[in-house]
């Protein structure tokens, strides 16, 4: 069982001055938002009829939910190659998860031209089932429900809840937490394979599903070790490196499968001479590949003398190669037409910034107050 693992509740206060820098992001958010919600889209975003997604789609809700996905790339691990050992790292990955995919799910909420409609959702004659948002948007709230349950258990530690029954719904949890996420991050992939005239051919793939699929495990695991070692710098904490060690060897396997992946579909489809010869899509493509190339060849070149520092910053990285694979697919290489053009605006910005540290200040209270993090001796 994973509840075998011993965790315990970081010590101090919990409003300390970066708690307060946080608040202080949040609160501009919240100004932006009344204008957003009361003068529309148009008031604070450069969204538009031929960008009608931009960067509250892009960062705040297909990278969120993949920089999400730590609890679900360990269950692979944990659950389907037993490998038990990596479970203390299990609920600061769950945390990180649920505060990812909710964020994610608000900001579809604001990205929504007409979200006086939402309540749609929860009418069954409303329902388009044969659309692809529809099944990635069912998944997001489930899964976002899914990861809030699995965290019950810490929450049941400190409120004296019948760890018994907690447990028996954690299971249940647990296995749809290894189904939704595979469903609609595959999915996120899907939406695109309709998108062909718009999507440079670099990106534009039947084979999309599988990349968002493949590279979400990748920086599932990337932001589980960067989560672990920035939180033990910052709390002053015992460094898990052991475990953090074998991680990367799974970042490697990935890494480079999936890379290999990518150059044997642009070959056998004829394309890879547009690598060479697409000016700013072919810079795109070569930094996107590099982000993913230099972790992998490190990794697997120091794995015998990797240090905190070096697991970081080949981790971060990782997800940067991750983010980026995914603005290309989503803004940078897509192209409605020469009439179009869009650069998020400078509150679009703000209010991201202001998601961002809302994660950041619910991290901090959660694990002030419940036992998140794996106890010292562990």
């Amino acid at each position: 069982m994973l509840e075998d693992t011993r965790y315990e509740v970081v010590k101090g206060r919990i409003f300390t001055k970066t708690f307060m820098i946080f608040t202080f992001f949040v609160a501009l958010m919240v100004i932006l938002l009344g204008i957003r919600f009361f003068k529309g889209l148009g008031a604070v975003t450069n969204l538009s009829d031929g960008y009608p997604w931009g960067i509250w789609i892009a960062y705040d809700v297909v990278v969120g939910s993949a920089l999400g996905c730590g609890g679900y790339a360990l269950a692979i691990l944990i659950y389907i190659l037993n490998k038990k050992e990596f479970s203390p790292l299990m609920r600061s990955a769950l945390l990180t998860g649920a505060l990812g995919y909710t964020m994610a799910g608000f900001s579809v909420i604001i990205d929504l031209g007409r979200y006086w409609n939402t309540y749609g959702f929860f009418v069954p004659s409303r329902w388009n089932p044969s659309s692809v948002l529809f099944e990635v948007a069912v998944c997001i709230m489930a899964y976002t429900l899914v990861i809030w349950v699995e965290l019950t258990p810490a929450v049941a530690e400190r409120t004296g809840w019948d760890r018994r029954k907690v447990e028996k719904v954690v299971m249940i949890a647990a296995v749809l937490g290894l189904i939704l996420p595979t469903l609609h991050q595959s999915s996120l992939g899907s939406i695109h394979l309709i998108s062909l005239g718009k999507l440079h051919p670099l990106w534009h793939s039947g084979f999309l599903p599988l990349y968002f699929l493949s590279s979400v495990i990748l920086m599932g695991y990337a932001v589980t070790s960067a989560e672990s070692l920035l939180s033990s710098m910052y709390f002053g904490r015992p460094y898990e490196t052991p475990l953090l060690k074998k991680l990367t060897t799974y970042m490697v396997y990935i890494g480079f499968a999936w890379i290999l992946m990518r150059f044997l579909e642009l070959l056998l489809w004829g394309k890879l001479p547009l690598v060479f010869k697409s000016g700013l899509y072919s810079v795109m493509f070569w930094i996107e590949i590099a982000l993913f190339l230099v972790p992998s060849y490190m990794l697997w070149k120091l794995r015998g003398e990797l240090t905190p520092r070096k697991i970081f910053v080949y981790s971060i990285i990782y997800l940067f190669a991750g983010a980026l694979y995914r603005f290309n697919v989503y803004l940078i290489g897509w192209n409605p037409g020469d009439n179009w053009v869009y650069f998020p605006s400078f509150m679009e910005t703000l209010i991201t910034l202001g998601i961002i540290s809302f994660e950041f200040l619910i991290y901090l209270a959660f694990v002030k107050t419940f036992p998140v993090l794996p106890a010292k001796e562990v």
